[in-house]
């Protein structure tokens, strides 16, 4: 009797590895036609990502949505791949089950990555909005630079110092983003102020003059030379004109142009007029009061 004790447990364990056993038997059919329904489904998979890609490279698609299509879809068929081999093998196991399951789990991984997916979808848009592009120069809160690369979650943008700056995808998304090369073209304009004993129309016509002589400045668009007020110690002019977009051609042709302007109004006698101030002084006098030994005030005439 003890000695059959003894080999209870391992009797229960080879009946249960025969149990596993006659089960995987049983099964072999149902096990068979899941992997073919898997390999299908993957095969199939992999034609219409390639397909899809095809299509998308047509279509002059960003590289990193074409990607994002394609893991989209490998991942996808993955998921309806084992889903269905699941209920094949398992006849128990219902679609119904499986999706409410996965819907769960869905919610759970939602709450836990909260933020991990909205770069991930702020990604998606920003690249489907094809409103950045690589090599734009971008300005958003106190981030400036040109973009490197635009992925998934994150985007790259090297500063003027050339340090590299990496942004979440949902900081682009939800404040406002200048986009300064946007167009080939951006306008620059320029205020000086001239001495109110100069003429305003020899003024005008120097500006202008010196204004359309610039290299930098772009000639397929009209520059302009306006008065726009009267200052406290000068008569105020804007010069208006367009040239490269670029932040460095940017530089170069605002140099220009401030040094052409002095030359000209150097040229034409009229003088760059800093802030000056007039003070008056009034001739009556100030009463003065002198103050005793005692602590008292006394007038001066006392």
């Amino acid at each position: 009797m003890e000695n059959s004790a003894e080999f209870e447990p391992l009797a229960l364990i080879w009946g249960t590895i025969l149990t596993l056993y006659q089960g995987l038997i049983s099964r072999l059919p149902q096990i068979g036609l899941a992997l073919i329904t898997l390999i299908a489904i993957l095969i199939a998979a992999t034609i219409i990502r390639k397909a899809v890609t095809t299509i998308m490279k047509r279509a002059k698609t960003r590289s990193a949505l074409i990607r994002l299509a394609g893991n989209l879809i490998v991942i996808a068929s993955w998921i309806i791949a084992i889903a269905v081999a699941v209920t094949i093998v398992f006849p128990s196991i219902t679609p119904a089950n499986l999706i409410a399951g996965l819907g769960l789990t869905t919610v759970a991984i939602g709450f836990a990555f909260k933020d991990i997916f909205e770069n991930f979808l702020a990604g998606v848009i920003i690249l489907a909005r094809k409103k950045m592009r690589i090599g734009d120069v971008i300005e958003v809160d106190d981030v400036f630079g040109r973009i490197e690369d635009i992925q998934i979650r994150e985007t790259h943008v090297r500063d003027t110092s050339g340090e590299l700056i990496i942004v979440p995808n949902a900081h682009l998304f939800k404040n406002p983003v200048e986009v300064q090369t946007d167009q080939p073209l951006r306008r620059q304009d320029l205020v000086v102020g001239v001495d109110y004993d100069a003429d305003m129309r020899q003024v005008r016509e120097a500006l202008q003059k010196a204004l359309d002589g610039c290299e930098t400045v772009n000639r397929s668009k009209e520059t302009e030379v306006k008065c726009v007020g009267f200052g406290g110690s000068s008569i105020d002019f804007k010069l208006l004109w367009w040239a490269d977009s670029q932040p460095a051609k940017q530089r170069n042709t605002y140099d220009e142009v401030a040094f052409a302007v002095k030359d000209a109004l150097d040229e034409a006698g009229v003088s760059i007029p800093f802030p000056q101030s007039t003070l008056s002084f009034r001739e009556e006098a100030w009463p003065v009061r002198i103050a005793n030994r005692e602590g008292r005030d006394q007038p001066a005439d006392a």
